[in-house]
């Protein structure tokens, strides 16, 4: 199944799933959880303060050599947005940061396949939450202890402020 097919199709519309495809056009879901909306947020949130320029991107397709995958919250530079700012298809090419909230389904393997997968598209930096709120940051060539990117993006969130 193509992309625009998957987002147009009325039977795939309001599920609460993160919906992506796979290299032989399946589509592949992931139920949706509370606690990785707050990630998200907070994510979102933090890299808009951070942010000099460009945009913030919540679910944001991406169109890879194993299907669309689907960034849960990314960041795109002025150009990047600018070059793809009418497009409503997944994106050619990835924002230059991608970043994953750990689903259930998540392991090592996967978390590093997609990280591959992101990179082969042009990403500069490819960052993970997991479930305690733990960040890890990666470049192309390695983890990094910080975003190169964004310095001060902090290495653990804590969603039970109160």
């Amino acid at each position: 199944m193509e992309w625009h097919e998957v987002v147009e199709h009325p039977s795939l519309q309001d599920l609460p799933f993160k919906i992506e495809t796979n290299e032989w056009g399946q589509i592949v879901m992931t139920p949706a959880r509370g606690k990785h909306g707050i990630y998200q947020s907070f994510i979102d949130y933090t890299l808009r303060r951070l942010a000099k320029e460009g945009q913030i991107f919540i679910e944001c397709p991406v169109q890879t050599s194993e299907g669309t995958r689907v960034a849960d919250v990314a960041w795109g530079s002025t150009e990047f947005y600018r070059k793809h700012k009418d497009n409503d298809n997944p994106y050619p090419e990835s924002p230059e940061v991608a970043v994953e909230v750990k689903s259930p389904s998540n392991s090592e393997k996967a978390i590093r396949w997609k990280a591959k997968l992101y990179f082969e598209r042009g990403a500069k930096e490819v960052w993970f939450c997991d479930d305690d709120g733990n960040m890890r940051f990666f470049n192309p060539r390695e983890e990094l202890e910080r975003s190169g990117i964004f310095g001060e993006f902090p290495v653990h969130i804590d969603i039970d402020i109160v």
